[in-house]
């Protein structure tokens, strides 16, 4: 089946280390380690997958046993992939402490997804997908590649811009159809582009907006559509036609790291089951973030269709 969504990013594998608190400077706590595969493309290409969009992840890996597992997953998963192999450089790594109340810390090492190249990318693939999508935790210049391709072929394109970089090129939204930041990656796009008016805006100040004070921001970063996700809040979407809010699904939390990759994928997976309905693909995915967090891991938490029916079900989407 060709497939609908196209997600071109990064795998890492997970090193997740789990404790009660986080240690301070120069402390040693104890803790339990796990592993599994992870990276923000990958993440969300499985989450579109398991959500029930025929998906296909496209990404760089090492030619090492992370790179064996990697493809054994998506294997196992049956969900297209890939991996483009890089002999002389490492699979991503991602070094994650998760604590008591879920949330987490994350350092990332790129590794091959550094090095994924124009040349890599199965443009055909992408021009007959309905969306694509890509992250700024690989090559940024590949990324670039992918949305402009898209954008020609008049596929819908959709960045989550993170992790936010330093050398992260603005122009590159211009080939943007749906932008998808959270609370820290937005307020590091307000500083960065001039129209909006900010150079010291901060997450503090995010969290006092209103709803149309939030969506006037959005409408000055300049793509159709911003969604900005706010954890545990839910998420604003902000089209021209005005902002709506959608609430988060009220869950006991077991672990939160994902549920960004997760969000994003369940909205690709919900704007075709919902042949392009930007609201409705936001609801399918905060269904899905929701979900995701209830398990340990990133990918391997993912929820699948059957569990997102059910949990539909007895969870309507808050309105």
């Amino acid at each position: 089946m060709q497939p609908q969504v196209v997600v071109v990013g990064s795998f890492v594998q997970d090193l997740t280390w789990r404790c009660v608190s986080f240690p301070k400077p120069g402390e040693t706590v104890i803790g339990t380690f796990a592993t599994g595969p992870g990276g923000k493309g990958s993440n969300q290409a499985v989450a579109a997958g398991r959500a029930g969009a025929s998906t296909l992840f496209i990404g760089a890996v090492g030619r090492d046993a992370f790179a064996s597992e990697a493809r054994a997953f998506y294997a196992a998963d049956g969900i297209a992939a890939s991996f483009v192999e890089k002999p002389k450089h490492a699979t991503g790594t991602a070094a994650i402490l998760v604590n008591a109340a879920g949330q987490n810390e994350i350092v990332v090492a790129l590794g091959a997804n550094a090095h994924l190249a124009k040349t890599d990318i199965d443009a055909k693939a992408i021009a007959a997908a309905k969306i694509v999508v890509a992250q700024l935790e690989s090559n940024l210049a590949a990324t670039a590649f992918v949305l402009k391709t898209a954008r020609a072929a008049s596929v819908t394109t959709v960045l989550n811009p993170a992790p936010m970089r330093l050398d992260f090129d603005p122009a590159i939204l211009k080939h943007v159809d749906v932008l998808i930041p959270n609370e820290a990656e937005f307020t590091a796009l307000v500083n960065l582009i001039p129209d909006t008016g900010h150079k010291t805006f901060t997450e503090t100040a995010l969290s006092l907006l209103s709803n149309d004070a939030l969506h006037a921001l959005c409408r000055a970063l300049g793509p159709a559509v911003v969604i900005v996700t706010l954890g545990k809040r839910g998420c604003l979407v902000s089209q021209a036609s005005g902002p709506v809010f959608i609430p988060a699904h009220k869950v006991k939390a077991v672990d939160t790291t994902g549920a960004g990759d997760a969000f994003v994928g369940g909205f690709s997976a919900g704007f075709v089951k919902f042949n392009g309905d930007i609201v409705a693909a936001a609801r399918f995915g905060v269904a899905v973030a929701a979900l995701s967090v209830t398990k340990p891991g990133t990918a391997p938490a993912m929820p699948t269709r059957r569990e997102i029916v059910r949990f539909l079900k007895t969870k309507p989407a808050p309105r």
